[in-house]
C-alpha cells in the first residue's frame, strides 16, 4: 500500500495563510474589478455576467476536485481524470459561451468586458494553480 494510503491525511501538507491568499486570489480580484467598472463607467452587465459565470465554475471546480478525490482515494484513476478533464473543458466552455452570449444579446461593450475580464480572472487563476501546486511540492518533502 501506498505510504498516503497506510498515513492517512494527516500527513499531507497543511495549507498556511499565505496559501489560502493565493488560492482565492482570483476572487479577490473579482471584488476589486467591481469599483473599477463603476469608476471607469464600464458595462456593468458585461461585469455582472462574468462574474456569476465565474462563481458557478469555481462551484463546479470545487464539486469536481472532491469527486476526483473521493475516486483517487478509491483507487479510480481513470474515474478521477474523467471528472478532471469533463469539468475542465466544461468549465472553459460555460465561460466562453457567458461571454458570447451576453456580447450577442446586450453590446459589444458588454462581451467585450465580460471577456477581459474573464481571460484576466482565468489567467490569475492559472497562475495561483501553478504558484500553489509548486510551492506544496517544496513543503512535502
Amino acid at each position: 500500500m501506498s505510504t498516503l494510503a497506510l498515513d492517512g491525511s494527516s500527513s499531507a501538507p497543511r495549507e498556511g495563510r499565505e496559501g489560502s491568499l493565493v488560492r482565492y486570489a482570483d476572487l479577490a480580484l473579482l471584488a476589486h474589478a467591481l469599483p473599477v467598472f463603476v469608476l471607469a463607467d464600464w458595462p456593468l452587465l458585461g461585469y455582472s455576467v462574468a462574474a456569476g459565470a465565474w462563481l458557478v465554475q469555481r462551484a463546479i471546480r470545487a464539486f469536481a476536485d472532491r469527486r476526483a478525490a473521493d475516486a483517487l482515494a478509491r483507487g479510480e484513476r481513470r474515474s478521477a481524470m474523467g471528472v478532471t478533464a469533463v469539468s475542465s473543458l466544461g468549465r472553459v466552455w460555460l465561460l466562453t459561451l457567458a461571454a458570447l452570449l451576453v456580447g450577442l444579446l446586450g453590446e459589444d461593450r458588454d462581451g467585450l468586458a465580460a471577456a477581459l475580464l474573464l481571460v484576466l480572472l482565468f489567467t490569475v487563476q492559472l497562475g495561483t494553480s501553478a504558484l500553489t501546486r509548486l510551492f506544496a511540492g517544496e513543503t512535502a518533502e
